[in-house]
């Protein structure tokens, strides 16, 4: 039995990730507990802290944490969402953030002459350092003079671990390519230790092919033709702007699932949309970005048939229409959800 927190958050987390659990307990039945949390913005409103003081460590029980979305336009800081899902990320030190990018059908994918099924590649972006370490600060704030310092940390055993995550994901894979992405001819310092470790590690895994990008270069190139590409690992910021890049290539936001892991110790399995307060309690979110991000969570706690028939009835969704107006559907949310419910179960 694999004990589930759930956390729905805001705005259309609270739609999408009940579409999410629908989807787990069809597929997965009774080896699955779930317990929730009402850690959201009312939360924070109420007692002026996202989580309870111990609430990390009552998260260290659980076997997965499903989360849905942080954002809630009552609140104008960035103070909730760094208590709620940044505290998460580098207080469970969830160092390795997954984004598989496969489209589902070949109608999402906008390139043209590319098929659906012929992109298939995962980005790792390391989650807890570089640009979002939230070192810095300001200068003589509010002033013609002022000055506004971000720092870049990037330590070597985050950018190993990271790195060496990436190599043993690519060497499991049947392609066994790899590309590590940075700005070493602009940042020396941060991202030259982060080419210095991957020409060190490169040798130890001669059965993968592994090459570097600038980033920029990879981004031109995943628009090009993403069919080259197979695993991807990168730093923090630029694989916040590469992996939204590359929903584009699977239909959308909407459509993306993704992982915060500690390999072998925890993991975070959440959409990437946001809250979308525009069209929050409307029933029009795309609940696949959830549900899909449940069934990596299946995978990851070892239950690789389950989360490869919630994936196949996603699919079937597509294919067969059941989609939510983004992908020009006409179906709702709970709609959407009963209707993959019901296939899984059937």
């Amino acid at each position: 039995m694999s004990r589930i927190a759930v956390i729905a958050g805001d705005g259309v987390g609270r739609e999408v990730v009940p579409a999410a659990v629908r989807a787990a307990r069809a597929a997965a039945g009774e080896r699955l507990e779930w317990t929730e949390f009402d850690w959201n913005a009312d939360y924070f409103l109420r007692h002026g802290a996202a989580m309870p003081p111990d609430g990390l460590e009552q998260l260290r029980r659980f076997d997965a944490i499903l989360f849905g979305a942080v954002g809630d336009p009552r609140i104008g800081t960035h103070e909730y969402a760094a208590g709620l899902l940044l505290k998460m990320r580098f207080g469970l030190d969830l160092y390795a953030n997954l984004r598989p990018v496969r489209p589902l059908d070949d109608r999402l994918c906008p390139l043209r002459g590319i098929r659906g099924d012929e992109i298939d590649f995962v980005v790792l972006r390391e989650n807890t350092e570089g640009a979002y370490a939230g070192i810095g600060g300001n200068f003589k704030s509010g002033r013609s003079e002022e000055v506004a310092i971000e720092l870049d940390l990037n330590t070597r055993l985050g950018v190993e671990r990271i790195q060496r995550l990436a190599f043993e994901t690519a060497r499991q894979r049947p392609r066994r390519r790899l590309v590590m992405a940075d700005k070493s001819n602009a940042m020396p310092h941060a991202h030259g230790l982060w080419l210095r470790v991957f020409r060190e590690l490169r040798p130890q895994y001669p059965e993968v092919e592994a090459g570097h990008l600038y980033a920029d270069a990879l981004a031109y190139q995943m628009v090009r033709d993403p069919r080259q590409f197979d695993v991807i690992v990168t730093s923090n910021l630029f694989g916040d702007l590469l992996t939204d890049l590359a929903a584009a290539l699977q239909g959308g936001l909407g459509m993306a699932a993704s992982a915060n892991l500690h390999p072998g110790r925890l993991g975070l399995f959440e959409p990437v949309h946001g809250s979308a307060p525009d069209i929050a309690g409307r029933n029009r979110a795309n609940p696949l970005g959830a549900i899909l991000s449940a069934a990596l969570m299946l995978d990851f706690l070892g239950l690789g048939e389950a989360a490869r028939q919630i994936e196949a009835a996603a699919a079937a969704a597509v294919r067969e229409g059941v989609t939510t107006p983004d992908l020009g559907g006409n179906w709702g949310t709970m709609e959407c959800a009963a209707w993959i419910e019901k296939r899984l179960r059937a």
